[in-house]
């Protein structure tokens, strides 16, 4: 009897007959299921695994539309021919054709670590070590944490499910499901460019033609691709001190010159230093991470600077959408007649970090060329999920989704404000008045964030150290910051309080 190979433990986060259907097919094809032996009746399986039997019934009945199990009149429930155990045993069948692949007459030597000795030596082979970079990093279980005071993910509780799942019935509609089931080759979905393009750019003062827009898979790919376009090594380029680590990452690993430029609580220092740039990158609108806003006076003068020293400015304006402020200042795309300015924005801040949608606005000619790289490398992102949300905005719904996470955010803030007031004003640094997403704190001269992190952990808090935002050496270690989009409203208070608490035994 298969009846042990279906017990399984069910999750509440997905349906009963989803998961059963899954099992079922897993056993098939793993070619434990004799061709003579019945499955289970429909009563015995739902009472076995204490489901309906319509459950198991829909179930059985999915699998025969698609090939997988036959019914035999009087006798029940089959696998297959295709899939039965006689005729389809996948690891029998790898195990074979293997086999047939190493030579019958060579030893197969195992050296140390239980690597064979003719197995390929890749760490001889690789040009660059990408993964030894710094990164921020953040426990794939950060919301089991009672207190996750990181930047960059959301509530799950908070996603607009219901308006999000409308757009995806909307976009498998028969009328709708022709524009995103073919290959664009390196063509954007026009929709989503038109919603860019009328709704959601012109919030930042930005007003271009669909031909100045190219969607990424976020703001790094954004990065990447422009990086691999116009870096190399006889390439300078200016960034923020502290600033983006990602961004540094990736113009090192194309052998750019950085050269590292400090911020106050203005945003970016703006001087002469800048003057033998190539490119400066900047996020202006909330800093990373400091999250100062580059005032209107150092805007005026970086761009002056571009023109005058003949240098692009990139624009990393990652989490426009989500400002608390009232009154933003516009980007300084807005302000390019010349071109200078390549802009970056995102899609996948506000909606969901996962959605990885982002997108860059710059010269024509600039957007043809990304375009023809981005061709080379995944064509375009997937165009289903470009018209799901173009349909999201279309529909009013992402306008909906931003004034709730607005009105949330901003009652986070004041919380998180008030207990940090409360319990540690000495660490608060000023950068920002009105912080949009997080807050940048400064431990004591001798106290080190990254011993705060591990204490911290311990006490199920999460913080981020700010040393990984310096890019220089011999860099201050006694910065961290705390973001709120991701901690209940209900958490904040008791938990900069058990924070307060730790620092002061630090």
């Amino acid at each position: 009897m298969i009846e042990h190979y279906l017990d399984t433990h069910f999750s509440s986060a997905r349906t009963l007959q989803e998961q059963i259907r899954e099992k079922l097919i897993k056993t098939i094809l793993s070619g434990c299921i004799p061709s003579d032996e019945a499955l289970p009746s429909s009563r015995k399986l739902a009472q076995t695994l204490n489901v309906s039997r319509n459950t198991i019934l829909c179930i059985y009945e999915s699998l025969i539309d698609d090939g997988y199990l036959i019914s035999k009149k009087r006798q029940g429930y089959f696998v297959s021919p295709d899939f039965n155990g006689d005729n389809f045993t996948p690891q029998q069948q790898i195990s074979k054709s293997s086999t047939k692949l190493v030579p019958s007459n060579k030893k197969n030597d195992v050296a140390p670590g239980g690597i064979t000795a003719d197995a390929a030596q890749w760490k001889s082979r690789f040009k660059q070590a990408p993964s030894v970079h710094s990164n921020i990093i953040k426990p794939k279980n950060w919301a089991d944490y009672e207190y996750p005071f990181i930047y960059g993910q959301v509530q799950q509780n908070q996603f607009p499910i219901q308006h999000w799942r409308n757009s995806l019935r909307t976009m498998m509609g028969n009328a709708v499901v022709g524009d995103w089931i073919h290959d664009n080759v390196d063509r954007d979905d026009p929709a989503l460019i038109e919603q860019l393009r009328t709704r959601i750019l012109p919030r930042r003062g930005i007003y271009v033609k669909s031909d100045e827009i190219l969607m990424t898979m976020g703001t790094q790919n954004s990065l990447f691709l422009i990086a691999k376009l116009l870096i190399d090594k006889t390439t300078k380029v200016a960034v923020e001190n502290p600033g983006f680590r990602d961004a540094h990452n990736i113009f090192k690993s194309f052998d750019g010159e950085l050269a590292l430029h400090n911020v106050d609580e203005n945003g970016l220092i703006v001087d002469d230093t800048l003057s033998d740039s190539d490119y400066v990158f900047v996020t202006p609108g909330h800093q990373v991470p400091t999250g100062a806003v580059l005032s209107a006076d150092r805007r005026r003068k970086l761009m002056n600077k571009a023109i005058e020293n003949d240098f692009i400015i990139l624009e990393d304006d990652y989490d426009s959408d989500i400002n608390l402020n009232e009154e933003s200042m516009p980007a300084l795309k807005s302000a390019d007649p010349n071109g200078r300015v390549v802009y970056m924005g995102s899609l996948s801040k506000l909606v969901a970090p996962g959605l990885r949608m982002g997108y860059i606005v710059a010269a024509p000619a600039l957007i043809e060329e990304l375009r023809g790289l981005r061709r080379l490398i995944y064509r375009h992102p997937p165009t289903n999920n470009q018209r799901t949300t173009a349909h999201f905005i279309a529909q009013g719904f992402y306008d909906t989704h931003l004034r709730k996470t607005r009105e949330l955010n901003r009652e986070k803030r004041d919380v998180m404000m008030n207990a940090i007031h409360q319990t540690m004003p000495e660490n608060l640094v000023s950068f920002s008045i009105e912080p949009q997403s997080s807050f940048w704190l400064k431990l004591g001269e001798h106290q080190d964030s990254e011993l705060l992190r591990y204490e911290a952990e311990k006490q199920s808090i999460l913080v981020e150290p700010g040393n990984i935002h310096y890019l220089g050496i011999n860099e201050p270690n006694n910065y961290f910051r705390l973001g709120f989009s991701a901690i209940n409203k209900e958490k904040i208070t008791p938990g900069i309080h058990a924070l307060s608490r730790l620092i002061d035994d630090l």
